[in-house]
């Protein structure tokens, strides 16, 4: 990614779903000071269900394109439904949306030039202020596709907006997996921390995490979430780790205070600050600052 070098960007990324990424990153945005915050989880954000983000300016998503088949000229001549390979034109000449994969084919053969073929609306970005700092989000719509460019987007909306206010530090909250929306996350960003948990899934899908980080040669390392629940399978993470040259960052116990923490729209530091797994949780931010540079002032 393009853009002033002096400005940083951590991703928190897991390999799977519910293993506590983002109550991390906004234990991390109670902690650090002069940031944007960015959730790049366009098709499950829930960073503002901590948060309560203030929206301060909106703006739609449009990329592709959908049939649309002006009923005034079509002669329903069958071409465009023999064409479709995605069986999306009904026997009545309609196109269902959600079948419709915007390939074109059926725009370009129409012999009456009787098939429209309008952007679409995929889906909504946000800009909105919160009280941990700045922060810049999205919303992809139902069954939309282009995931991976309404991330790109979402994490250029928060450069430029750190820019323009004078900060130098970004924290995303990346989505879940290995598909399109987490390349395009983590793409181009200063360090990644990888969650973890101590189960079988959890260090299979942390291994691709780390493959793909190592393809695009950027910094990895690795917090293990709920270790206490198996310290079998955390001791072959801690083993896999160092085989590979993973800097562990820290353990956090299982603790319930993290649900209880997002049902109260708080940051487990809001919540608790007391607690084992919160100060484990101040312990791996602090270990990230020093060992990326990232802190920008003194932690809460």
């Amino acid at each position: 990614m393009q853009g002033n070098r002096d400005i940083k960007e951590l991703i928190v990324v897991s390999g799977k779903g519910g293993t506590g990424k983002t109550s991390l990153l906004g234990g991390f945005a109670s902690l650090a000071n002069d940031k944007v915050l960015c959730d790049a989880d366009v098709d499950a954000a829930d960073l503002y269900l901590i948060l309560e983000p203030k929206i301060r300016k909106r703006q739609d998503f449009q990329e592709g394109h959908r049939a649309v088949i002006n009923p005034d000229k079509c002669t329903e001549c069958g071409l465009c439904r023999d064409l479709c390979r995605f069986n999306a034109i009904s026997p009545e000449y309609k196109v269902d949306p959600i079948d419709c994969e915007g390939c074109g084919v059926c725009v370009y053969f129409c012999p009456e030039d009787a098939i429209d073929f309008p952007i679409k609306t995929c889906g909504e970005l946000f800009i909105s202020d919160t009280r941990c700092g700045p922060m810049v989000h999205a919303r992809l719509g139902i069954a939309e596709d282009n995931s991976g460019k309404l991330v790109t987007l979402t994490r250029k909306e928060a450069r430029e907006l750190a820019k323009k206010r004078g900060l130098n530090l970004i924290l995303t909250d990346g989505p879940p997996g290995l598909a399109c929306p987490v390349i395009a996350s983590i793409a181009g960003a200063t360090a990644v921390l990888i969650v973890t948990e101590p189960t079988l899934s959890g260090h299979h899908d942390m291994d691709r995490v780390v493959e793909l980080a190592n393809h695009f040669e950027i910094p990895a390392s690795i917090c293990i979430n709920k270790y206490d629940l198996n310290p079998d399978m955390t001791g072959v993470i801690e083993q896999y780790a160092q085989e590979r040259g993973l800097p562990i960052l820290g353990k956090i116990p299982f603790d319930p205070i993290f649900t209880k923490a997002m049902v109260q729209k708080q940051t487990i530091i809001e919540y608790d600050g007391n607690s084992q797994a919160v100060q484990a949780v101040v312990e791996i931010w602090g270990k990230l600052a020093a060992r990326f540079d990232l802190d920008t002032g003194q932690a809460m």
